[in-house]
């Protein structure tokens, strides 16, 4: 990697891979705009374009990126009692979900162990019993497989390979769209979502995204991928963006990536994401491992989830611990230096005794006990655009 404080594990991101992957939809394309493609998931995905991941991640900090995750999972559950299956296997209350509105929920295991994080949407058809998930395309087979193994007769699951998937992200993403989709910002805020027509193309639209800038996500016949990158990458505010500044991005806006910040041996209440179970859903349960997150939510979790400043230019990655003077009191989950904040920033789980806001730690990097204080998520203010101002 041409910048390797970006890294957020121990080794590049090549390296973590099997050298063996599938092309995306836009594969071409991304090799005609220089991109640097790498293994990622099974697929080969951009790491980033000639001018470099620091310039890539400026840029969707003050115009728009251009982001292909078609790598994702995309899944439509449907069927009669479509709601109440799915609220078997996630801590979501979906009968409360109006159409065209977004969750972002949790597949669980038996003890509340975090199989995968993923957002869930409802369908505008009329009897409201069409769903539609994406989910992380690291953990898509294993979520498709747990989910037909659970969800009863009678409930669809559909993988559709055939749509990609393409994010939008920045501070000029709704005025870029606007000429593409006109009246989509005004029509959608954050976490909901819409449909537009685009030629004889379907094109399912939802404001979200993983910067911690406005943004959206545009799934679109892999067939048509390259006809609305181009049109999208057409605009002077537009540049295409890669796996290295998304999670740069990410890491700044506080967001935890699964497999790192987020696994098996975590639950909601210590990764921070009590949020993601409604309050009905905390009294009725019904979702696998209720009960054990029922004692956390009232007890405490013995450890959390929390941002770290460092000082100095040094990064802590993936694994270093945290000390507490000479003591391990947590371990880093992902880190890396922030563009914007001019400094080595890390998530990381940590005791609770020593979780709260200032408190002074360490990282322990290549030896050396680097200073860390303890600071609130996200490290850069989130900008989503919430209708009506709130």
């Amino acid at each position: 990697m041409t910048e390797p404080a970006l890294q957020t594990g121990p080794a590049p991101i090549e390296d973590l891979q099997p050298p063996s992957s599938m092309p995306l939809p836009l594969d071409g394309w991304h090799r005609a705009q220089g991109a640097r493609m790498v293994p990622f998931a099974g697929y080969a995905m951009p790491i980033h374009y000639p001018e470099g991941i620091i310039a890539e991640h400026e840029w969707t900090r003050h115009h728009a990126g251009l982001f292909d995750v078609s790598h994702m999972g995309q899944l439509t559950v449907s069927g009669s009692g479509a709601a109440e299956a799915l609220e078997a296997l996630l801590p979501a209350d979906l009968h409360a979900l109006k159409a065209g509105r977004m969750r972002y929920s949790l597949l669980l295991d038996d003890e509340g162990g975090i199989l995968d994080d993923l957002i869930v949407t409802r369908g505008g058809d009329e009897d409201g019993a069409l769903f539609a998930l994406v989910v992380n395309g690291a953990t898509k087979d294993d979520d498709i497989a747990h989910l037909r193994s659970r969800l009863p007769k009678g409930i669809e699951l559909i993988h559709r390979e055939d749509q990609a998937l393409l994010a939008l992200q920045g501070p000029a993403a709704a005025g870029v769209l606007e000429q593409v989709f006109p009246g989509i910002g005004a029509e959608i805020g954050f976490m909901q979502a819409t449909s537009r027509r685009l030629g004889q193309v379907d094109v399912g639209i939802g404001r979200s995204g993983y910067t911690g800038e406005d943004g959206f996500e545009l799934s679109v016949p892999a067939a048509h991928a390259e006809m609305l990158a181009e049109q999208l990458a057409a605009h002077p505010e537009v540049k295409p963006i890669g796996l290295g500044a998304r999670d740069s991005l990410r890491l700044e806006a506080g967001l935890p990536l699964y497999g790192h910040d987020l696994g098996l041996d975590t639950d909601p209440v210590s990764a921070g994401l009590a949020f993601a179970i409604s309050k009905k859903r905390r009294e009725a349960g019904g979702f696998p491992g209720a009960a054990r997150i029922a004692r956390l939510l009232e007890e405490g979790a013995p450890e959390r989830l929390v941002g770290l400043a460092l000082e100095g230019r040094m990064a802590a990655r993936e694994g270093s611990s945290v000390m507490m003077g000479d003591t391990i009191v947590g371990r880093v989950t992902s880190g890396g230096f922030s563009p914007t904040l001019g400094h080595p920033i890390a998530m990381a789980y940590v005791e609770a005794a020593h979780a709260e806001q200032g408190t002074q730690l360490a990282a322990q990097v290549r030896g050396k006990l680097l200073p860390a204080r303890v600071v609130p998520l996200p490290f850069v203010p989130h900008r989503y655009h919430r209708k009506g101002g709130v």
